[in-house]
């Protein structure tokens, strides 16, 4: 009888090491939290590369609407570093900012969501002067050098943008 109560100990822990596997492996999908301290990770991690970083807004029409061509610029330049921050005041359904991203050709790309309430605190460690209006376009040069572009980007801006981080420097 206790050799039977062991195995079934035994192997109900693996059930539940399956169940934890399969649960980490569902979620691979989802955003990245990001909270206090994010946006200095996100940096260094980025650190010496061009990076466009997007921050949008599920509650954001004119987010929706861009993001497409976000997600077709992405698919025609694979040297593009992005980054999408989902940047809503009140933290979002992770499953909704995964598809809505998903929905716009943007499934692969690099995604953090706010998920910290106090999100003037995470718009102040991005940039002091934001005041929080979506979409927001963050450029960081090779060199560190940061670029804003508030409101809808102009595409074809960033196109260049990106053209002139690829050249060398004499």
């Amino acid at each position: 009888m206790r050799r039977r109560a062991l195995l079934a100990t035994a192997f109900g822990g693996l059930g539940l090491v399956a169940a934890v596997a399969a649960a980490q492996v569902a979620t691979v999908d989802e955003p990245l939290s990001f909270s206090r301290g994010s946006w200095a990770k996100l940096r260094a991690a980025h650190a010496g590369l061009p990076t466009v970083v997007h921050l949008w807004g599920l509650t954001c029409g004119p987010c929706l609407v861009e993001l497409p061509h976000w997600g077709e610029l992405a698919k025609a330049r694979p040297d593009l570093r992005l980054v999408l921050i989902a940047a809503d005041p009140l933290p979002q359904e992770p499953a909704r900012v995964s598809a809505t991203l998903a929905k716009s050709g943007l499934g692969n790309a690099e995604s953090w969501s706010f998920t910290d309430r106090f999100y003037e605190k995470l718009r102040h460690e991005i940039d002091p002067a934001w005041a929080g209006e979506l979409p927001r376009t963050v450029l960081i040069a090779t060199d560190g050098t940061v670029s804003v572009l508030p409101g809808v980007a102009d595409l074809a801006r960033v196109r260049a943008w990106l053209d002139a981080q690829a050249k060398p420097r004499l």
